[in-house]
């Protein structure tokens, strides 16, 4: 039996009893249950999103975690040495290691122009096998030292660039 108001009283038929409520208490209730209704959405959301909220899982974390094949998830690592294979339709086969474990990747299509060996990269695809990484999209990733090379010319242009990235000694 639903709750029917009247004249600032809630009577519950079923119940035969009447709690006598005021507008400001009924507001209050209604927002009070419109709260907990979000924290319980919002809960249940986190809960669903627990294992996606990492931006990337590095190699050694994905065979500590062993996602059964078909999972779809990023990885990332640096592009090994010497593991860089290109066929002519575009496929490009390399190998994504964190110094301690390495996965094989495969991917069709262009890559970034800072995609090359000892580079770090971030792959989005489907694990086909525990050792074989199917990437729909691969971002080549640089470090903190990165800068642009228009940037860089015009600073070389006002003297306040070297090679290693660092201003020239005794120049601000």
């Amino acid at each position: 039996m639903l709750p029917r108001f009247r004249n600032s009283t809630l009577y519950l038929a079923s119940l035969d009893w009447a709690v006598d409520m005021t507008r400001k208490s009924r507001r209050l209730v209604l927002i009070a249950a419109a709260v907990g209704m979000l924290g319980l959405a919002a809960g249940l959301m986190m809960f669903a999103f627990r294992d996606n909220i990492v931006f990337f899982y590095g190699p050694s974390e994905l065979a500590e975690k062993n996602p059964g094949p078909g999972t779809r998830l990023r990885i990332g690592g640096l592009i090994k040495p010497g593991s860089i294979v290109r066929s002519d339709n575009q496929r490009v086969d390399f190998v994504v290691t964190d110094n301690k474990t390495d996965l094989v990747v495969t991917y069709t299509g262009q890559t970034p122009d800072l995609f090359r060996e000892g580079q770090g990269v971030v792959a989005e695809g489907v694990l086909a096998t525990p050792a074989l990484f199917k990437a729909d999209s691969v971002l080549a990733k640089h470090d903190e030292k990165y800068m642009p090379r228009e940037v860089a010319d015009a600073l070389k242009k006002q003297g306040k660039w070297n090679e290693g990235g660092q201003p020239p000694v005794g120049k601000p």
